[in-house]
């Protein structure tokens, strides 16, 4: 139980990453606002710990209202996973269209920065304390090809992360990042079946194509991503902030 009595608020909540690191919250003793723009899969998340809140996390009236309503709901706020996002395009960087970069940034970057500034509010006005967990990618910490806005907005991701620690070192506030591996999730696959498309192979020699370079030689899983969160948003991390932690079965070590 090494969140319990802490008050939580995922975006992205319905994801693979993100329900996951919700079931986790909630075993280790946290109550959890979930937010997502897929209210269906939301319904999915039951139990008493759990708040369902539907929101735009890159429209800032929409993420001040959900907060306050968070809030309000959990009486405080201890943690933001601050995890939605979208995969972009598969696509050389001169073909890329413009309207799908726009989006990627909208929702990657602007995004993760209204929800992380609305959170550090709110924990700076309770004064005491508190974890930002940002997601980036293991695309945030090299170049990957014909993905350069998805890879862009990763970096900007860690950029925000690292700034944010360092101006908030002496406040209380953790502020860190998990750059996960290939993951066995929905955008997982969008990106296999984009690669496949694009290179002119199967769906089975595009997963391939993604695990190959993996020392450990597989996908993670959602819910093991969602353990090394659960620990970075609890007291035990309590001298890591700044970090970029990469999850990803020995890739970035290669």
């Amino acid at each position: 139980m090494i969140l319990e009595g802490k008050r939580a608020l995922i975006t992205g909540a319905a994801g693979g990453i993100g329900s996951a690191t919700a079931r986790a919250f909630a075993r280790e003793g946290a109550r959890v606002a979930l937010v997502d723009m897929d209210e269906e899969a939301l319904a999915s998340l039951r139990g008493d710990q759990f708040v369902a809140l539907r929101g735009d996390v890159a429209d800032a009236a929409d993420v001040s209202r959900y907060f306050d309503e968070a809030v309000d709901t959990l009486g405080g706020l201890d943690i933001l996973f601050n995890n939605a996002g979208v995969e972009g395009l598969v696509c050389p960087v001169q073909d890329y269209d413009d309207d799908a970069f726009d989006r990627v940034m909208r929702v990657n970057v602007r995004g993760v920065w209204l929800n992380l500034k609305r959170a550090v509010q709110i924990m700076l006005e309770q004064g005491t304390g508190g974890s930002i967990v940002n997601t980036s990618s293991g695309g945030g910490l090299r170049g990957l090809p014909f993905m350069s806005a998805y890879v862009g907005s990763k970096h900007a991701v860690l950029g925000l992360t690292r700034s944010s620690a360092v101006e908030l070192g002496g406040s209380g506030i953790r502020v860190n990042a998990i750059c996960p591996g290939p993951t066995d999730t929905r955008m997982m696959k969008s990106l296999e079946e984009q690669r496949a498309e694009r290179m002119g192979v199967s769906a089975e020699g595009s997963e391939g194509g993604f695990s190959a370079p993996i020392p450990m030689g597989r996908y993670g899983t959602p819910e093991e991503i969602a353990e090394t969160v659960a620990f970075l948003a609890s007291d035990g991390a309590s001298f890591i902030t700044g970090a970029a932690i990469a999850i990803d079965g020995g890739r970035t070590a290669v």
